[in-house]
Order: structure tokens, then C-alpha cells, then sequence
């Protein structure tokens, strides 16, 4: 049996702290296994208002060309991008949370509201139906709303009880340093593109993760989300 892994980056956005600088680390990776897939969650226009990563206004990517330019030309071998909020908090309340206490009504606007960015980015053939939401936290309306929106799988977390169940569901169970790297029959490893979280992917994160895939490269399998799922679903 191969163990099969994802590796996914939250937060790949046009903030100057929470950029597609990361995506270095990847590439150092990529000349050590060449068949190395990352997952890359984007937030269509990413709006931190509290503390001192805030922005004034939201980061719309399609404000963003050369960002866009950047995402639409990553190699498809090795990159596939999800979607990961609108704003990712509730602007002037949170950073985070943003789909956590929906009602139906405001998830299926959100929903829309981030098909239209990546429309207007022309994107739509680049973004995957692929949602994590912003701290893995969402509402059961929200969930309803995601299937809604034909949602093809959710990246969410083991550790939260949704209370509203869905058809295909990839869950994290390494998040470095607070759930450290291990391999697990299906080994969802999570990472940050933003600098400030502890969690960010830079030079020390990245030489770790590669230690573990090289004592164990002829037993893992990397995979995109899809990959992931049982056949059966």
C-alpha cells in the first residue's frame, strides 16, 4: 500500500505577506520529486481589517493581473487551485470565519459573488470546484449552498462537526507545528502562504516536509484533491 498525500497552501493571495512568494519553496520541492502536486487555495478578494496585516481595501486578484498571469501559468503537473473565500473574514469583525454563521441566502451570494472574480479574471478554466473555507469553519447553510453551487469537494477539517454531511470531503490531519508531519493512508498535509502564521511554508517547513517524503519516497503517491477521494465516490 502507498500512502497518498496532498499538500495544500491556504491563503496564496496578492497581500504582500500572503503572496505567491511561497510557491518558491514549492518549486524546491518540485526539483527534489517532479511529480509533487500542491493544492492552492485562493481568496478572491482576501481583506484582512484587523491588526497590522490589514489592507486597506479587498485584494480583488482581478485588480491583479500579473497575479493572475502568475496563477494561470502554473504547471498543471504540479499545481491545482481551489477556492478559499470571498474576503476570507467578516470585514471590521474577523480575519477568519468568514462562512462559519451563514444563513443559505448569504453562502449562495458569497458563492456567487467568487465564481463572478474569477470570471472577470478569466480564471475559470485555472479554479478547480474545489472550496476549503476560511479556518475550515462553515455553517450547515453553507454546506447546503456549496452542493447549491455544484461544489464538486469540500477541504475541511477532522476536527469540527459540521453537522451537515457531503458527498466528497477531503480532511487535513497534519498542519505544522500544531499537528506535525506524518503519514497516514490518506496524509492531508495543510501549510500557510502568509508570513505571519506559524504555520507559513518557508525554508525550515519546507526542508522538514522533504526529509519525510525522501525516508519514504518509494511508498507515498502525491495527489491532487480529487485523487484523494475513494473511487467509489
Amino acid at each position: 500500500m502507498k500512502y497518498k498525500i496532498n499538500i495544500s497552501i491556504d491563503d496564496v493571495s496578492p497581500h504582500p505577506l500572503s503572496s505567491v512568494k511561497v510557491l518558491e519553496q514549492c518549486y524546491n520541492l518540485i526539483e527534489e520529486f517532479e511529480d509533487i502536486k500542491f493544492t492552492l487555495f485562493v481568496p478572491l478578494a482576501y481583506w484582512r481589517t484587523l491588526g497590522d496585516t490589514a489592507t486597506p481595501e479587498p485584494l480583488f486578484i482581478n485588480k491583479y493581473p500579473e497575479f493572475c498571469q502568475y496563477i494561470n501559468n502554473l504547471p498543471s503537473k504540479n499545481f491545482e487551485i481551489g477556492y478559499h473565500g470571498y474576503h476570507h473574514g467578516i470585514p471590521r469583525v474577523t480575519n477568519n470565519d468568514e462562512f462559519w454563521k451563514l444563513d443559505f441566502n448569504a453562502a449562495d451570494h458569497l458563492f456567487k459573488l467568487m465564481f463572478s472574480v474569477v470570471k472577470e479574471s478569466n480564471l475559470q478554466n485555472t479554479f478547480k470546484s474545489i472550496f476549503r473555507p476560511p479556518a475550515w469553519k462553515m455553517s450547515q447553510d453553507a454546506i447546503k449552498a456549496a452542493k447549491a453551487n455544484n461544489i464538486e469537494i469540500l477541504a475541511l477539517s477532522p476536527k469540527i462537526d459540521y453537522g451537515e454531511k457531503y458527498d466528497k470531503v477531503v480532511y487535513y490531519n497534519c498542519n505544522p507545528p500544531w499537528d506535525p508531519l506524518g503519514l497516514y493512508e490518506k496524509t492531508g498535509i495543510v501549510y500557510h502562504a502568509c508570513e505571519w502564521d506559524r504555520n507559513y511554508l518557508n525554508e525550515t517547513q519546507s526542508k522538514n516536509l522533504g526529509s519525510l517524503l525522501k525516508e519514504n519516497v518509494g511508498d507515498i503517491e502525491f495527489c491532487f484533491m480529487k485523487e484523494m477521494l475513494d473511487s467509489e465516490e
